[in-house]
């Protein structure tokens, strides 16, 4: 008999937990092992649970799903991640593919879609929602339109902390303080980050988050 897939669900939302628990609890080759709403959290039960499958949503307080999918797969290359969202947009596709996950999966999905994608994440294998195959597809053979470029994948991890914490409208004092660092490894961070992104002000950041989802 094959070990149970061992699952930590990841979402801000309890009733959403719930809801999922209780749904791939109708699976007897499925245990869900721990529980996280926020990111950081997902990456510090990630690394003591050690789960197969790590279920993730992509909008998350403190660590975005996406960030925390990158620690979670560069710590331990066993722990698979399945995003579980409701944003189908080409840019969130490719910024949790690029971080790691193993599979993307929208929340309309039937139930039975939920523990498939599971089992085959958690097998090793991969899994996609038929909408999200199509846009991959249409990457592969071209077909990608002008200007979808993904511009924050050119980020280090530090500099998506310091981007984020900008856009929320930190000074680099404070931000400085938040990371443990010094004020002037901020500013030269900050000036990398400009750069990267073509980025000319602070209001052109939080623009730029905004349209990216990064901040709310």
């Amino acid at each position: 008999m094959m070990d149970r897939i061992r699952v930590l669900l990841v979402d801000d939302h309890t009733i959403v937990r719930q809801a999922l628990r209780c749904l791939l609890a109708i699976d007897e080759e499925v245990e869900v092992v721990g529980e996280a709403g926020d990111g950081r959290r997902a990456v510090a039960l990630a690394a003591q649970l050690q789960p197969d499958v790590v279920v993730m949503d992509l909008t998350l307080p403190e660590l975005n799903g996406i960030e925390a999918t990158r620690r979670i797969c560069t710590r331990d290359k066993d722990t698979k991640v399945l995003i579980l969202t409701m944003h189908t947009d080409r840019m969130f596709v490719r910024q949790s593919l690029t971080a790691g996950a193993r599979g993307y999966l929208v929340k309309d999905a039937e139930a039975t879609d939920l523990v498939k994608a599971v089992k085959g994440v958690g097998r090793g294998g991969a899994f996609f929602s038929a909408e999200v195959s199509g846009l991959l597809l249409n990457d592969y053979i071209g077909e990608r339109p002008p200007g979808s470029g993904d511009d924050v994948t050119r980020l280090t991890g530090r500099e998506r902390e310091i981007f984020k914490l900008i856009a929320e409208g930190r000074t680099s004092n404070q931000i400085a303080s938040t990371l443990s660092i010094s004020p002037n490894t901020v500013e030269t961070h900050r000036k990398q980050i400009m750069k990267k992104l073509d980025l000319h002000s602070t209001a052109e950041v939080v623009r730029f988050a905004l349209r990216q989802q990064i901040v709310s």
